[in-house]
């Protein structure tokens, strides 16, 4: 008899059976004799794909991850608890092969998601947010040929000799440039100051001036200031506080934007995966020009460029939120989940995913950037943010 329609309660007895290794001759028939159906065989499969597919069950849904399941078992095992009934299955072998191929998927799905050792999990994720170090004095440094120094592990003293320019770094970690004489019309050459995710470095630049640079971010720059403009042009964030020169104004290149200052304090935050261009105004004035519009800064105010070039002026900023990087915190203030992970990814030197419909949160509160990423992720908790730990990467889920 060919069984046309199978319920689910059917099907789950049959199921839970087989992985117990207690499907009887009678059910074996019974299974093996639906499978000669082609909707029957529909079914089984469809079962199966849902459960692989059930995130309740194990948490993940990954298209990739189930194909290689699949192929796993396809390539495989070939071994089946119902290889006692041999005889019987070599008359309808086909469906056998297919009813084997079925239940091996769905053992094959047990065996990659079935809940971890609690030991072992915990000794897993402890690991891995050992690896996510709060960042600290981390950069390399371009020199004008090409080579590269890293920072960080460079002893202190002269580092590097560029004409006649003196690269050197001082006991406090910092960089600073010592230009000798005949300077004047000499070839322009340029270096880049670059930190990694997890890093950040203090630079005092050929004319004085101080840049800090957060995570993720370069600034380039001539090794001397010759001409009548002393330029710059960076990536990321730094914090500028500038030499005064009225005679030799400064000014900061970000793509087509440039923020033109001649001495004055003042932060650029030009991240590529944020929302806006934000320059902030501490001391002093700047200007800042974008596609033939200019506005001028006064302290207290932020020049925001959006990605569809965008000019507007926020004239009540809340400056120490802006500064928190280079004091050593986060500071949120009504701050989305994802504004708070992109800094959190930025600093720890994560990876951030997310995972199916994240409700829409704001943050507020000051975390010292020194905290570990336990003590974050635990303070995130408080606020009902979910997530998992696999290597470098923090999967926010709902």
């Amino acid at each position: 008899m060919i069984i046309r329609v199978m319920d689910q309660q059917t099907f789950a007895t049959l199921l839970e059976k087989y992985l117990s290794e207690d499907l009887s001759r009678e059910d074996t028939a019974r299974l093996l004799d639906s499978l000669q159906d082609d909707a029957m065989r529909q079914q089984w499969e469809e079962a199966v794909t849902a459960l692989l597919e059930n995130r309740a069950l194990h948490g993940l849904s990954d298209p990739a991850r189930m194909q290689a399941i699949w192929e796993s078992i396809l390539a495989g095992s070939t071994a089946s608890p119902v290889s006692a009934h041999t005889p019987f299955l070599k008359k309808l072998w086909p469906y056998a092969a297919a009813a084997a191929l079925i239940a091996l998927a769905v053992t094959g799905m047990l065996y990659f998601f079935r809940p971890a050792d609690p030991g072992a999990r915990q000794a897993s994720m402890q690991a891995a947010l050992a690896r996510m170090q709060p960042g600290g004095n981390k950069a390399v440094l371009t020199l004008a040929d090409g080579s590269r120094i890293t920072l960080d592990s460079a002893g202190n003293g002269a580092i590097a000799s560029q004409g006649n320019v003196q690269v050197i770094k001082l006991n406090s970690g910092q960089l600073a440039y010592k230009a000798g004489k005949g300077q004047q019309g000499a070839e322009l050459r340029y270096n880049t100051l670059s930190t990694p995710r997890g890093g950040q470095f203090m630079i005092v630049l050929p004319d004085g001036s101080r840049v800090w640079l957060n995570a993720a971010s370069s600034l380039r720059f001539p090794t001397a200031f010759n001409g009548r403009i002393r330029e710059v042009q960076l990536t990321g964030e730094a914090y500028f506080e500038i030499a005064r020169n009225p005679a030799m104004p400064f000014e900061v290149k970000v793509n087509d934007m440039a923020v033109q200052v001649l001495g004055t304090h003042f932060n650029i935050m030009a991240y590529p995966d944020e929302h806006s261009i934000q320059t902030t105004l501490l001391e002093g004035a700047v200007r800042v020009q974008h596609g033939g519009k200019d506005v001028r800064l006064q302290p207290g105010q932020q020049a925001q460029l959006s990605s569809a070039g965008k000019m507007t002026v926020n004239k009540s900023v809340d400056l120490e939120g802006v500064m928190a990087w280079k004091n050593g915190y986060f500071n949120f203030d009504h701050e989305p989940l994802e504004g708070v992970m992109r800094q959190i990814s930025r600093w720890y030197d994560a990876e951030i995913t997310y995972e199916g419909n994240i409700p829409y949160r704001e943050f507020g509160g000051k975390i010292a950037r020194g905290s570990s990423i336990t003590e974050v992720l635990k303070i995130l908790e408080l606020s009902k943010v979910h997530y998992r730990i696999e290597d470098r990467k923090i999967v926010i889920t709902p």
